[in-house]
């Protein structure tokens, strides 16, 4: 550990080209604006299915926050053509937003299976999960899948 802050940290060798890091840090904050839509398409789906509703008492429920929050993220879901609601009443997914949801339980199961098959402990898994499978590729999945298999 450094004990000043302001101390520069020691070069670290890398081969990557700088537009290739670019690249890289352009698709982590992409990830990071569609992270939270793809939290609440995953959970409306899962409430849905456990309860037959979606409620934003429910969705602040789950999330820890308060209701006027969920309203404003479920308003810009709406305008996103990913859920439908109405006033005070339940919330649903439409086409897009229930193929967002199953796109995204699929990948978080992968993420799921993968930390496991390394030993790790269920809970833990769950929790590194949830935050992993909206920033890993299409390509790293596969290997995942593929290696989670093997075990």
């Amino acid at each position: 550990m450094r004990d000043d802050p302001h101390e520069a940290l020691p070069a670290v060798s890398d081969d990557r080209s700088p537009d290739l890091r670019v690249g890289a840090f352009q698709g982590v904050r992409a990830a990071r604006r569609n992270e939270l839509a793809e939290d609440y398409v995953e959970l409306i789906a899962e409430l849905i299915h456990m309860q037959g509703e979606a409620r934003p008492v429910d969705i602040a429920a789950s999330l820890g926050v308060k209701v006027p929050t969920v309203s404003k993220t479920l308003d810009r879901l709406s305008r996103e053509g990913l859920i439908t609601r109405a006033k005070y009443r339940s919330v649903f997914l439409t086409e897009e937003g229930r193929a967002l949801a199953k796109e995204c339980r699929r990948r978080h199961e992968i993420v799921l299976r993968f930390l496991i098959s390394l030993g790790l402990d269920p809970e833990t898994a769950e929790r590194d999960a949830e935050g992993i499978e909206h920033h890993v590729s299409e390509r790293t999945l596969a290997l995942f899948s593929a290696f989670a298999n093997r075990s």
